[in-house]
């Protein structure tokens, strides 16, 4: 099924109506604001656009970025968003997420830092002058470690999915203590390298973002608001006095997560009341409750965090909400709802922690990719609204890494370099028949290099 069918911004603007979403995505004529400077912390960048962390999934084996790592930001810093955000890098080899996650440490360092320069050199030959804002996500995958689960607490949906026993351990408080280590030292480093800011990753249920939903976990770290963010909350202090409060902090996090679907497409059963995901209504975890999430958002802009991206879902078990789509990937399922339901999902939210946090902290919006062309002007609406400070694309941005140079220069987007929506980027992340155990990931319908290799592992399948 292909739900995008809109070659006119009247058409899908008639379909946003007979959805009965018009209040929530709405569109300008004209793309001005977001191409005005924006000021973050005491910089002004150029442009209120960028780039969300999207992972490649081609480092080395030792966590170092690799040739295509450095090809994806060199086209990112080419292609004139002003927030280049560095992807998901864990903060110790046993966190990661695949065999070719990158990951920080002193060992890779030096490589981190010359991929950085590479970028800012590349803008500044570009446009003349270097008004970005570069930042690393630090991340540890929790129960999405590829080599061993590290999980929080037992949720029955996920446990299931993953095939975790009753009886498998649970990271204990003294281990979490432990490692905050790890993301303190990560940010020193990356402060180090030059590093504009750093994220502390609390998103799409990897370890920090279950934390948040721990309320069935004892301790120090589970149960009330304070114990589930206690942990975000002590590395953020600690790296504000690590760093003398130079580095700034940003942290990209689920406002919803929402209950785990089966390959139907159909929410798995779960326990009354829902006490398993974060700003999720605890009667009807299909239904979002942002009290949470809000409080959460208010109380880290007092810690001093400066950038927070709202997000949302779990890839694993619930990606139409993450990143609505027309095609599910290889281990996915047709989507439940039409997508646009899902990009409204996502610009409520980010409204609502926009207006909880005010002028205290600039939110990043997320969820405009499925908008293809459009995409700036829905983006547009919502900056003249004040409910989004800054619009970045993740998807769109591994198929069209330069949108923003073409709003500059043209003042439209090019109809035929838009994100499709397809998900063959997320079955290339979900192949591991490869000699790196790990396929890389990119746009397979507008990047001829993913191209190739999608029909090469195509034909390996075949035979």
């Amino acid at each position: 099924m292909s739900f995008f069918r809109y070659r006119t911004l009247d058409e899908i603007k008639a379909e946003v109506e007979r959805l009965g979403l018009s209040e929530q995505i709405r569109f300008a004529s004209e793309v001005k604001k977001l191409l005005k400077p924006i000021k973050v912390g005491d910089r002004e960048i150029w442009n209120s656009l960028g780039y969300h962390p999207m992972e490649g999934c081609d480092g080395t084996a030792d966590g170092r970025p690799s040739a295509l790592t450095w090809r994806r930001y060199e086209r990112l810093a080419a292609g004139g968003g002003a927030l280049i955000w560095f992807e998901a890098t864990a903060v110790l080899l046993q966190g990661r997420a695949n065999p070719r996650q990158i990951c920080l440490t002193n060992e890779t360092a030096k490589d981190f830092e010359a991929m950085l320069k590479m970028v800012r050199k590349v803008h500044k030959e570009e446009f003349g002058e270097e008004r970005i804002l570069c930042g690393i996500q630090l991340t540890h995958s929790g129960r999405y470690c590829f080599e061993k689960p590290i999980i929080a607490y037992h949720d029955p949906a996920l446990d299931k999915k993953r095939k975790i026993p009753p009886d498998y351990p649970v990271i204990s408080d003294s281990e979490l203590d432990a490692l905050q280590d790890a993301f303190v030292n990560a940010a020193k480093l990356a402060w180090k390298i030059g590093f504009d800011f750093v994220d502390i990753k609390q998103c799409h249920r990897y370890l920090l973002s279950e934390l948040l939903a721990a309320k069935t976990r004892n301790g120090k770290y589970g149960e009330s608001l304070k114990n589930r963010t206690r942990f975000a909350c002590e590395v953020i202090q600690r790296i504000q006095q690590e760093t003398n409060g130079k580095l700034l902090i940003a942290t990209r996090m689920n406002a919803y997560d929402g209950p785990a679907f089966d390959e139907h497409g159909k929410p798995m059963e779960y326990p009354h009341p829902f006490l398993y995901g974060f700003g999720c209504d605890e009667r009807d975890p299909l239904k979002v409750d942002l009290t949470e999430p809000i409080t959460w958002a208010k109380e880290m802009t007092k810690l001093g965090v400066k950038i927070i991206n709202v997000t949302m879902g779990n890839p694993y078990a619930n990606p139409h909400i993450g990143r609505p789509f027309d095609k599910p990937p290889v281990d996915g399922y047709e989507p439940p709802e039409h997508p646009l339901v899902g990009v409204a999902r996502h610009f409520n939210a980010t409204a609502a922690i926009k207006q909880a946090v005010g002028d205290e902290a600039i939110v990043v919006g997320t969820g405009y990719s499925f908008l293809r062309q459009f995409l700036a002007l829905a983006g547009e609406a919502n900056k003249e609204s004040g409910l989004v400070d800054i619009v970045a694309v993740g998807r769109g941005a591994l198929a069209y890494p330069d949108y923003v140079r073409d709003l500059l220069e043209r003042g439209q987007m090019a109809v035929n370099k838009v994100c499709l929506a397809v998900s063959f980027c997320t079955t290339l992340m979900r192949t591991k028949e490869h000699p790196l155990k790990q396929a890389p990931t990119g746009c397979v319908p507008r990047d001829p290099v993913y191209a190739e290799l999608y029909r090469q592992i195509s034909l390996k399948k075949q035979r």
